[in-house]
């Protein structure tokens, strides 16, 4: 066996600890004493190669689950009721807006305690009214009773989709007040930047068509009216303005198309999308799930540039491992990873295969390569979107086609309008086909399926389906072609 193939085990093992730990969490003190006994078997055995590998998947994977168990741990410990705070806090994430209401992501400020002795830096999620001015870096003066995050859905895990990102505490009704504005660095100057931008596409853009713009350009639906939400998801189409980043994986592409489209060489095309992406994260406030899905758009882009988008697999685990190290919580409570992981691999796993037998052999691209690329997206995420959203959008990749192709050119001239402040009249048509197109797809009859029995179960044996399948086009197909 490779050293390559080693790695490329141990880090499956490692995410595969990570997994386990997620769904069936086991004793800490069991973890330990088998870990023990892994590297006592890997030393008594470090002459047989494959007694040394297995050794090492089997420590790998205990680390996985010990490293989840660690998180896990930390969230078990937190207090019901902290008691009655006056603090003063640092916003330290952007507002997020809601159609009545804002939250706020707040940390306690520098040397401030908890009247019960907590330690600063505890993150609280604070509802404040909508029409109240806040930024990033503000500092506030809060007083509220704060309340361990609860679940109010059987389907959603609203308590795990916070503590992702260390929120246990949630203050409904607080007293708050800006006592500080943010100091300007080079953050907040990219988001004060990114607020102009947004008003620029709201006096020049009429609505909806604006907050389309607005969404596509700096990522979110909640400009989107429900209704317009609705019909989004149930055409497959919501990754076009997902804070997730699902996107990036599939933009990624169309930006080095977009590049080589201009003029530029392949190597200079490359530079170009990962700048843009760069850009694109920035604009929306660099927010962990858009910086995930950036590093595996950014790997596909270098795969490409490279010649090498099969093999990357090592790549691909690598950095999901490291992402997982960061925060373990991630593998099964952030949709956004999921996705973004998922699509990566669909489209480098299948790529040698559409390539072999459609794009070179056909002398096709274009239309036809957005088909197969969405395809390749669609298969390994569909069971993630079943089992979370209950959706099936049959009419995804008829929406994706006369979509798709229109996105780079439309981030292109609506970052050009937002900057220069005026719109060229064509602009506006586009979003408008854009929205016209999901209306329309999302009435038909047969647009989407709603899929209500769609379990765990189901979304195993479709990846063990789906892999086993991946495993035989290119052992069994490519392989033996490239053999004769």
């Amino acid at each position: 066996m490779t050293k390559s193939r080693i790695f490329f085990f141990l880090l499956l093992s490692f995410i595969g600890g990570v997994f386990y730990q997620s769904f069936w969490p086991a004793s800490l003190i069991l973890i330990w004493l088998v870990l023990i006994s892994a590297v006592i078997l890997c030393l008594a055995n470090y002459k047989s190669n494959l007694a040394l590998v297995l050794s090492l998947m089997g420590i790998f994977f205990l680390l996985g689950i010990a490293r989840t168990e660690i998180d896990l741990l930390k969230i078990k410990k937190i207090k019901d009721n902290p008691g009655n705070i006056a603090l003063d806090a640092r916003i330290i994430r952007e507002p997020e807006k809601k159609e009545y209401y804002q939250n706020l992501v707040i940390t306690v400020a520098e040397d401030e305690l908890f009247e019960n002795g907590f330690q600063n830096k505890l993150k609280i999620l604070v509802r404040t009214e909508l029409y109240r001015e806040f930024n990033y870096g503000d500092i506030v003066r809060l007083r509220c009773q704060p309340e361990i995050v609860k679940n109010f859905s059987p389907d959603f895990n609203y308590k795990m989709y916070l503590a992702k990102d260390k929120i246990y505490y949630t203050c409904a009704k607080a007293e708050i007040e800006k006592i500080e504005e943010s100091k300007r660095n080079l953050y907040t100057i990219i988001l004060s930047g990114r607020k102009k931008m947004e008003n620029n596409i709201a006096k020049i853009i009429p609505q909806p068509e604006a907050a389309l713009a607005q969404g596509i350009l700096f990522g979110g639906s909640n400009r989107l009216s429900k209704e317009l939400q609705g019909l989004f998801s149930k055409t497959g189409m919501s990754h076009i303005i997902a804070v997730s980043g699902y996107n990036v994986t599939i933009i990624a592409q169309y930006l080095m198309i977009f590049g080589i489209f201009l003029g530029l060489w392949r190597a200079q095309s490359f530079y170009f999308a990962i700048l843009g992406i760069f850009i694109f994260i920035a604009m929306i406030g660099f927010p962990s799930s858009a910086l995930r899905a950036g590093v595996m758009g950014g790997l596909i882009l270098w795969a490409i540039k490279n010649g090498r988008l099969a093999n990357l697999d090592n790549a691909i685990l690598l950095a999901g491992a490291i992402m997982l190290i960061i925060n373990p919580l991630i593998l099964r409570w952030d949709i956004g990873f999921q996705l973004s992981f998922l699509a990566t691999i669909g489209l480098v796993k299948l790529s040698p295969f559409w390539d072999k037998y459609f794009l070179k052999k056909y002398k096709s691209g274009g239309i036809f390569e957005i088909i197969l690329m969405t395809i390749s997206a669609q298969l390994f995420v569909l069971p993630i979107i079943l089992y979370n959203f209950h959706n099936l959008a049959i009419i995804s990749i008829l929406a994706n086609v006369l979509i798709l192709p229109v996105i780079p050119v439309t981030m292109l001239f609506a970052f050009l309008a937002t900057i220069l402040s005026f719109i060229f009249y064509p602009l506006a048509l586009v979003f408008g086909y854009e929205i016209g197109t999901i209306v329309f797809l999302a009435k038909l009859k047969f647009s989407s399926l709603n899929v209500d029995d769609f379990n765990y179960w189901g979304v195993i044996i479709w990846y063990v389906a789906l892999f086993g399948l991946v495993y035989f086009i290119n052992k069994k197909i490519i392989g033996n072609n490239l053999d004769e």
